[in-house]
């Protein structure tokens, strides 16, 4: 007798599970450059070089800490540089690379169509919700 998830067969041991895996890879982009705070910072950056303080004014909702973290992250990915001007105090400025700004092309057709579709999609989940009740 088996219980309810055990498998009775043995897994296929085919699939690799490497990090190294073309699909790992993609997804390990695809985290970055989808999750929201990326997105947002890649559109204002789109604009032109922004100072930290700028882009945390820009950005509500978003904490210091995760601010920081995704420009350390989008620099580690060679989306962002930044820039420190020796004034006291320091002057810090992001910009995106030339392959940030392929990168923001793309996330600027997203934003308008999430500008454009905001509203069909609110009304979508009222009535969905209204419907699960």
């Amino acid at each position: 007798m088996t219980e309810d998830g055990t498998l009775t067969r043995p897994p296929h041991t085919g699939v690799r599970v490497s990090g190294e895996h073309p699909m790992c890879e993609l997804r390990d982009v695809l985290d970055r450059v989808g999750d929201k705070w990326s997105v947002l910072v890649m559109s204002l950056l789109g604009d032109g070089s922004r100072r930290y303080s700028e882009l945390q004014h820009s950005i509500e909702g978003i904490s210091q800490r995760m601010l920081t973290l995704t420009l350390r992250s989008l620099e580690r990915d060679g989306l962002v540089t930044r820039t420190v001007t020796p004034t006291s105090p320091p002057r810090v400025d992001y910009a995106l690379t030339p392959v940030g700004v392929t990168l923001s092309e793309q996330v600027s057709a997203l934003m308008r169509w999430a500008e454009e579709h905001r509203g069909y999609v609110a009304e979508s989940r009222v009535r969905h919700d209204a419907g699960s009740s």
